[in-house]
């Protein structure tokens, strides 16, 4: 069965994880700066401590809240409102792997131990899913419906604990899934408004069209044959694709083949031709013309950067 929404999340490719084991006693406070490209989670697992974001008041973080921050907005942790803070750079952490470090710090009080960590995406698909997320996710699973949350917690600590050969492989890993699946719970439980990119991924129809395109971007798509994907007339299937993503189709489709050959070109050496097949173009040139209406620049320049 076709489920478009949990394709997009599988392109949801999350890198340059890093992650950190705080152990904070009252008072203290830290302030993380803003991070454009990147995520960033928090997860309290002993104590107690407040997340401030924006103009927004306190949010108090109890032992099995999730927060997760999809935009890298600024934001402060803190044991309790009015606590000075210390900039993120300036606490003194002890670097146990490439990915992986510990943090103690603040004024000898209740302690609060908090696993927090920093993903980046790097996919056409995850900018589009992460520009419909919250300022702020929230979980409360811990004593709710937090199976899932607290064996993969118990997993990371023990991993984190012992450090044996290959634990901060399995900590990123594990921290990858903490993203995906608030992601998610917070996907299945979002109101929809009937139009924009996630209510196309939720419709019946529009959502298997979606899914081909993200699959197999280099297939010699068209309107009718998209039509019949999602199982409607070529008149229909326009007029509802439009009405529902905000653009046409096939404007769709050509700016998807562009931001992944975008990302092919930067990650690759491969050469322009072979990165205009992938992107289904048989014409370097006529590739090269549609890259640069998106871009503003040719592809070489891309790969000379």
């Amino acid at each position: 069965m076709s489920d478009p929404l949990g394709e997009a999340l599988h392109l949801l490719r999350l890198t340059g994880t890093l992650y950190c084991r705080a152990e904070m006693t009252a008072p203290w406070g830290v302030e993380i700066p803003e991070m454009p490209g990147s995520m960033t989670f928090q997860v309290v697992t002993e104590g107690e401590c407040v997340l401030e974001i924006g103009g927004d008041g306190p949010v108090p973080l109890r032992p099995g809240t999730m927060t997760l921050i999809p935009h890298g907005t600024a934001h402060r942790i803190r044991s309790h409102p009015g606590a000075a803070t210390v900039p993120l750079w300036d606490l003194p952490t002890r670097q146990l792997t490439d990915r992986y470090e510990s943090v103690d710090h603040g004024g000898g009080g209740a302690l609060t131990r908090v696993m927090y960590g920093m993903v980046q995406f790097d996919n056409a698909a995850a900018a589009r899913l992460v520009a419909h997320l919250p300022p702020v996710i929230r979980l409360d699973t811990w004593h709710d419906d937090g199976s899932w949350l607290h064996s993969t917690l118990r997993f990371i600590t023990r991993e984190a604990a012992e450090l044996r050969p290959g634990g901060d492989v399995v900590i990123t890993r594990l921290s990858d899934v903490l993203v995906v699946q608030a992601i998610r719970t917070w996907l299945e439980s979002a109101p929809s408004t009937g139009h924009g990119w996630l209510a196309a991924l939720r419709d019946a129809q529009l959502g298997r069209a979606l899914a081909a395109i993200h699959r197999e971007p280099a297939r010699d798509w068209g309107v009718v044959s998209l039509a019949r994907e999602a199982g409607l007339s070529r008149s229909a299937f326009s007029a509802r694709f439009t009405g529902i993503v905000g653009e046409p189709v096939m404007a769709y489709l050509t700016g998807w083949r562009m931001h992944l050959a975008h990302l092919h070109l930067r990650d690759s050496t491969d050469p322009l031709p072979v990165v205009a097949r992938r992107a289904g173009y048989h014409s370097e040139a006529a590739f090269g013309r549609a890259f640069k209406r998106t871009f503003g620049v040719s592809p070489g320049s891309v790969r000379n950067a």
